[in-house]
């Protein structure tokens, strides 16, 4: 009798602790998960939203590393005729050392955020390396090399270019699991692809950079960011 107490307490401790594993963590909501490894850019929290400013390409980070996650989050970028306007997501993201801009900066797998006339927000983007864009295809930008494996969705369709509202919030969902990577944009699979170079790192929100912020401090070129969740799988 006690050993079916004891067997029945473990499984539902287990139990818990899988439900515990598997809620969704809001990572947005504290600072202190978050770090800025690079001179130029600054985050705000204003309520529920992370404010993103830099003068060049620049991601704030989280200080934990993940494996295997969905990722769900909402960015708002301003809709600016004079000035190229630019984020998004990096994840399983790594750090080094740069001596051009005598500072950390970040390289990973980014999921695209892309209000331009070329509308590629959704794409999958392996920033600071030498891969450039997995998906869509680049003209002269593209490398994707021995670790791109499969893609299960080819074409870059009207309906992926038209996922992304620009000047409204816009809902994204990156799911990365073992070498298969999904992004959504506002409920739309833009995505989705098996890749093995990176399997686990930094998850950061993205400013490319602002002229107008660097030469005469003018905020209009603000990222916003809100409601960042987390699940580890």
């Amino acid at each position: 009798m006690i050993r079916i107490v004891l067997t029945a307490l473990v499984c539902a401790f287990l139990s818990a602790a899988v439900k515990a594993a598997d809620k969704p963590i809001d990572i947005g909501a504290d600072s202190t998960l978050w770090m800025n490894v690079s001179s130029f850019g600054e985050a705000h929290w204003l309520g529920n939203e992370i404010h993103l400013l830099s003068t060049a390409n620049w991601f704030f980070l989280t200080k934990k590393r993940y494996r295997d996650f969905e990722l769900e989050l909402e960015v708002l970028v301003p809709q600016l005729d004079d000035e190229y306007v630019n984020s998004g997501i990096i994840f399983r993201a790594q750090t080094k050392y740069s001596d051009d801009i005598n500072s950390q900066y970040a390289f990973g797998y980014q999921a695209e955020v892309d209000p331009s006339d070329r509308r590629w927000s959704g794409g999958l983007y392996e920033q600071a390396t030498e891969r450039q864009w997995l998906f869509p295809l680049h003209d002269e930008r593209s490398n994707p090399g021995e670790h791109f494996k499969e893609n299960y969705s080819p074409q870059w369709s009207d309906e992926k270019s038209a996922a992304f509202k620009n000047g409204q919030w816009n809902h994204y969902k990156v799911r990365a699991q073992g070498p298969e990577i999904k992004i959504w944009v506002n409920d739309v699979l833009t995505t989705h692809v098996k890749d093995t170079h990176l399997s686990e790192g930094h998850i950061g929100i993205q400013h490319h950079g602002s002229t107008s912020f660097a030469e005469r401090g003018d905020t209009r070129n603000t990222v916003k960011f809100r409601n960042i969740y987390v699940r580890e799988l």
